[in-house]
């Protein structure tokens, strides 16, 4: 059998597509999902190409189209979240440069929100800030109180000070300013999320498998800083924040 330049850019591009499906459902904690529809894609292959079976192959042909069908409506909002990640990488660099901060005013704001952390590090406050990428969070934003104000360690603290009113929830932060707090975020169905990470935890990865925010967690009962981005969340040194954060600007 001979195979050709064509046929190996072909099963490239399938796999790659399958790979890219495979990520998207294992954010949304369905990798089991991926498996059957794996399985019976195969099974597919075999009875209608290798076996020529006509009246189950026609079975398996409806199914296949109802069910693509109903896995977009089941997976909109990751569909969608995709779809903005792709516009966003695609969009000419000179464009996004003319609206980013300026290097001093974001070197500012970094520092200001490492402060907070260190503070609230240290006296056990917790608290979950999300820094928006690309992708808008204005849905999110929304389900808060407006502030509209500039990131301070002062402020991040009086925020998240126990039983103050504003405490429960997330602080959204767009082009260098405080948007909004108490903001309501979507929680992670992801079941391999480990069982010390507490509800912060599971909206920082919730929001972060749905856009490219960077979402910052303080453990209320360790005192530990995590981080969430691209539906994974990983502990980190206390020290290497301002990293992260420059990272993702």
């Amino acid at each position: 059998m001979n195979i050709s330049l064509k046929d190996i850019i072909d099963i490239l591009l399938v796999a790659s597509i399958l790979y890219g499906f495979y990520r998207l459902l294992r954010r949304s904690g369905a990798t089991n999902l991926f498996w059957g529809i794996l399985l019976f894609a195969i099974a597919w292959v075999v009875v209608s190409g290798i076996l020529n079976l006509e009246m189950t192959g026609a079975l398996f042909d409806r199914v296949i189209s109802v069910g693509a069908l109903a896995l977009i409506v089941i997976f909109q909002d990751e569909l969608r979240s995709f779809m903005y990640r792709l516009g966003a990488r695609i969009q000419i660099s000179g464009l996004k440069n003319m609206f980013s901060n300026s290097n001093t005013k974001q070197e500012r704001y970094i520092d200001e929100i490492s402060k907070a952390c260190n503070s609230m590090h240290t006296s056990k406050t917790g608290a979950l800030i999300v820094i928006e990428g690309s992708v808008s969070l204005a849905e999110y934003a929304d389900t808060g109180e407006r502030l509209d104000a500039e990131v301070s360690a002062r402020l991040l603290e009086n925020i998240f000070f126990k039983n103050t009113p504003l405490h429960d929830g997330a602080v959204i932060i767009s082009r260098g300013r405080i948007r909004s707090a108490a903001c309501i975020l979507p929680v992670s169905r992801n079941n391999t999320i480990p069982q010390h990470y507490g509800l912060r935890h599971r909206a920082a990865l919730g929001l972060t498998e749905k856009t490219d925010a960077l979402a910052i967690v303080v453990s209320e009962e360790t005192g530990e800083v995590s981080v969430a981005q691209n539906g994974e969340i990983k502990e980190i040194n206390i020290n290497t924040i301002n990293i992260c954060i420059k990272e993702h600007l």
